[in-house]
């Protein structure tokens, strides 16, 4: 992140009174001795210029993987248009989000697994605490990559805000509207807001003419083999494909062609998808007594979002030689028929979120400081899409005992051997827009203790002590006709479940040493929880840390934990489903590499026909849920130092190494990356060659089942450094800063059961897995004047390699990729200033990857959007 700034540098982003931080329910003044933690404060987050958390996050370098976003909502398993963050690249539900240290109810479509970031208005947000460490035993299940808490503002008085922005190719454009109203007295405080969000589309043909890849050493275009016109398999194994001319000859056929015929999908995509978002807010506080207060959170957003999808596509019908349509003279299956007639899909969403908290706190006499609250959040949405073929219409409309061409008839005749056959009246009658139903609830119960059991000689001994119930349901009704696999889409089943659990904590912070030489202060903390779960039973976690500081300018500090996660509801409780997931076959073109290489030789071993190709780029794929699964355990390491050096006032240094190691670690390893390894092992020896992972048609060689579904791997090891460094300097009366943040990722391994060979992650990209560069990097200069400010901010994207690309290949690496930002403030009167900003100052594109998701490249990791400009006036009334 840009702006993102090492807590150890900047404690003036926090109360410098007791307060509870990230990483510790014991009240403290700063995180400095809690692991590596990252702080955004307002004024931060506002020279960036951006307007969605997730923007802010994703820019974070120890972020990586998969995560969804407006250009990749076709990726994202928590529900098409939600948004998330995932630190480590350890998957978006072992990244705990918080609103003010308490949790937030899952965000989707239903049945979801993490909290969706856009339902959090950014004007509300005072600052954002990133703990890069796991966190188990003070917040418990799901903190096993860190935890994200955001804090909102004490706000008084009025004021308004409005952004407008657009790309350089003058598409995607970008409206936000804000404002905030608050009050603060000695009685409390209370602020409420409104915010406006609409982000137009941006097609993706306008950012990749079509879908690449490589032949005889160059990139050419080719389409999906679902063709307009239809292509089919002859009884003499033939294969051809019908007339694609519109008005042309509806009998004409000819041999099929991937070149002449395939179908070119990408002005029926979005590059960026549309949306449109407004939120409500309140927070309110009231001082009842002079030890006691009053505490109130409202949260209300209504999301509404769309995909563009390319025509829906019929696959594997009968027709028998002598259909009326048929005018082979043979019987044939058509493979694949695209219903360009209809025109394209869209997936639809509306989905609304509420939040509510109250809560009652204060303090004893003794000076311990209490808490009770309860937390009741709950997420409803309507989703579908338009277009989509009832298969058993279809099959009455090819039924010649049940159809009939006669005008007005109930069930219509339908010929769709070759485009622009189907009449008005069969497309009337085959379509529909398929809905669906669902959402989570979440509700807690918290009490909290805390503060000093007595001296020590070094300090008070400090304690955290506290109890905590909470159930989270989820439930997905999807269309009828879905369910019941007639509908032509991703066939689903209904989901429903609950999990409650009971959970008690205790922490404590006891300082050992201090004022000694070398030993400024040593501190101990240490935390422990016993969660209690209706579907799993008990499970204890603890957490051990160190914070030593050595001098005024030297600090050292180590962690040790343990950490849980439960399966989610849609992982335990889900039907199973079946998608059209983009994925690369290796067999695909194997008859063209050199003689006995591992996967030519395995590929003609499991019976794949010499020239085959794979004829598009999705393989179905089955997906969904695993009753089967356990809980995973994990297990955290950091160590770091941090250095101020004196002869640089305002200078700090950190570094610090993580390593996490995580147990019957559930994941959906994707097909792509399945059958990569099953044809690169010898002799087909990995366990991914079994049928139950995959199998192909024996005819004709395409995979016609592969599995996704999650389970219990063996295990997943991440491991490297954060480096970071910030310098606040005067720069001749000017106030000026320079930061930078950069991490290594040294491990990152998946051993899908024990005994296993690891996947490495580490260092590649692509195959639908999101990307894994071994460096990310993030810098930042700012300036301030009185009346002025100034930001110029740097994203780095390291090297990496296709996970499924062959050596040499092209696209089977990437460079570096920077992306630069500037955005300028000018005060125009003491009530108003006005902002203007570039991103991606250099029009930097997306780097060709082979194994891509969308537009050619990694839509998880790369920037589609191009240069964007934005202006933006802030006004304050009173």
């Amino acid at each position: 992140m840009a702006f993102a700034q090492e807590a150890e540098a900047d404690t003036s982003a926090l109360s410098m009174e007791a307060v509870r931080v990230t990483g510790s329910r014991i009240q403290r003044q700063d995180i400095t001795g809690l692991g590596p933690a990252t702080v955004m404060d307002r004024s931060q987050i506002e020279m960036t210029g951006v307007v969605a958390i997730e923007q802010l996050l994703e820019r974070l370098p120890a972020t990586a993987g998969f995560a969804g976003n407006q250009t990749n909502a076709y990726w994202t398993s928590n529900g098409y248009g939600t948004t998330q963050v995932n630190l480590r690249g350890l998957g978006v539900n072992r990244t705990l989000v918080l609103l003010n240290g308490r949790r937030v109810v899952s965000g989707g479509t239903g049945a979801n697994s993490s909290v969706d970031l856009s339902v959090i208005p950014v004007s509300v947000i005072e600052r954002i605490e990133v703990l890069k460490d796991g966190a188990s035993a003070i917040y418990g299940a799901d903190a096993v990559a860190g935890v994200v808490n955001i804090i909102t503002r004490e706000f008084e008085g009025f004021n308004t805000s409005a952004r407008y922005g657009i790309t350089g190719e003058g598409d995607g454009a970008e409206y936000n509207a804000d404002a905030i109203w608050g009050i603060v007295s000695d009685r409390g405080s209370l602020n409420a807001s409104i915010s406006y969000q609409k982000t137009e589309a941006v097609n993706m043909a306008d950012r990749a003419a079509c879908s690449l890849r490589e032949a005889s050493g160059s990139l050419e275009c080719y389409g999906s083999s679902a063709t307009i016109g239809g292509r089919a398999l002859l009884a003499d194994g033939s294969r051809v494909n019908f007339n694609q001319v519109p008005g042309g000859d509806g009998d004409f056929y000819e041999p099929y062609s991937a070149g002449a015929h395939n179908f070119a999908s990408f002005p029926y995509l979005n590059a960026v998808n549309p949306i449109e978002r407004v939120s409500f807010t309140s927070f309110g506080r009231l001082n009842l007594t002079d030890e006691i207060g009053l505490f109130t959170e409202f949260l209300y957003t209504n999301r509404q979002s769309e995909q563009l999808a390319s025509p829906g596509s019929l696959t594997n019908i009968a027709i028998a030689a002598d259909h009326p349509t048929n005018p082979t003279g043979q019987n044939l299956i058509l493979e694949s028929r695209r219903l360009l007639e209809q025109g394209p899909r869209y997936f639809f969403q509306d989905v609304n979120t509420w939040r509510f908290v109250a809560g009652l706190d204060g303090t004893l006499p003794n000076g311990w400081a209490w808490e009770v609250a309860a937390n009741y959040g709950r997420n409803t949405g309507v989703d579908g899409s338009t277009n989509i073929a009832n298969r058993q219409r279809v099959a009455e409309t090819l039924d010649t005992s049940r159809c009939s061409n006669t005008p007005g008839a109930a069930i219509p005749c339908g010929d769709y051997l070759g485009y622009g056959d189907l009449t008005p009246e069969v497309l009337d009658y085959i379509f529909f827009t398929m809905r669906g139903t669902g959402g989570n609830e979440q509700t807690s119960l918290t009490a909290d203790i805390t503060g000093d059991l007595f001296e020590l000689p070094a300090g008070a001994l400090a304690f955290a002590l506290g109890g905590v119930y909470r159930k989270e349901k989820g439930w997905r009704d999807p269309d009828p006709l879905t369910v019941l696999g007639i509908a032509n889409t991703n066939q689903q089943e209904p989901i429903s479940g609950e999990i409650a659990a009971s959970e008690v904590y205790l922490e404590v912070s006891a300082p050992l040493l201090a004022d000694l030489p070398l030993v400024e202060k040593l501190t101990l903390d240490a935390a422990i929880r016993y969660s209690d779960y209706d579907v799993f039973g008990g499970d204890t976690n603890y957490k051990l840390g160190l914070d030593w500081q050595v001098t005024p300018a030297v600090r050292a500090r180590a962690t040790f934990g343990t950490a849980f996660r439960v399966p989610s509801v849609p992982q335990l409780f889900g039907g199973v489903g079946e998608g059209n997931l983009t994925t690369t076959d290796p067999c695909s073109g194997y008859s063209s590499l050199p003689g006995g290489s591992v996967i030519a030789v395995n590929c003609a071993a499991s019976g794949v026909p010499a020239g085959y190709v794979q004829l598009g780029n999705t393989i179905l794929t089955q997906t969904g849920a695993n009753p089967n699964l356990k809980p995973e355990s994990a297990e955290s390491h950091t160590i770091g130092v941090v250095w101020q050096p004196a002869f640089a006032n305002g200078l700090t240094l950190t570094a610090d190494y993580f390593n996490i190691e995580i147990e019957d670690a559930i994941r959906s390893i994707p097909g792509s990356t399945k059958l990569s390894v099953c044809y690169n092992s010898q002799n087909l020896s990995h366990p991914f060659c079994n049928a139950s992972h995959f199998t192909r048609n024996p005819v004709t060689g395409e995979v016609n089942y592969l599995s996704a579904q999650p389970v219990n791997t063996g295990s997943e090891t991440v491991s490297g450094v954060d480096l970071a460094a910030i310098y606040g300097f005067d720069l001749r009366g000017l106030d000026a800063s320079l930061n930078a943040n950069i991490t290594y990722l040294d491990t990152y391994e998946v051993t899908p059961f024990p005994g296993a060979a690891p996947l490495v992650f580490d260092g590649y990209i692509g195959g639908g897995n999101g990307g894994f560069p071994e460096w990310r990097g993030s810098g930042s200069f700012s300036l301030s004047g009185d009346k002025w400010s100034t930001a110029y901010t740097m994203q780095w994207i390291g090297e990496a390699t296709d996970f499924n690309a062959a050596p040499g290949a092209i696209g089977h690496s990437t460079p570096n990729v920077f992306y630069h930002n500037v955005q300028g403030t000018y005060r125009l009167t003491e009530k108003a200033s006005l902002s203007l900003g570039v991103d991606n100052l250099f029009d930097e594109s997306a780097p060709f990857i082979a194994s891509w998701t969308d537009a050619n490249t990694d839509t998880m990791t790369y920037d589609l959007m191009g240069r964007r400009f934005y202006m933006r006036l802030n006004y304050r009334w009173f």
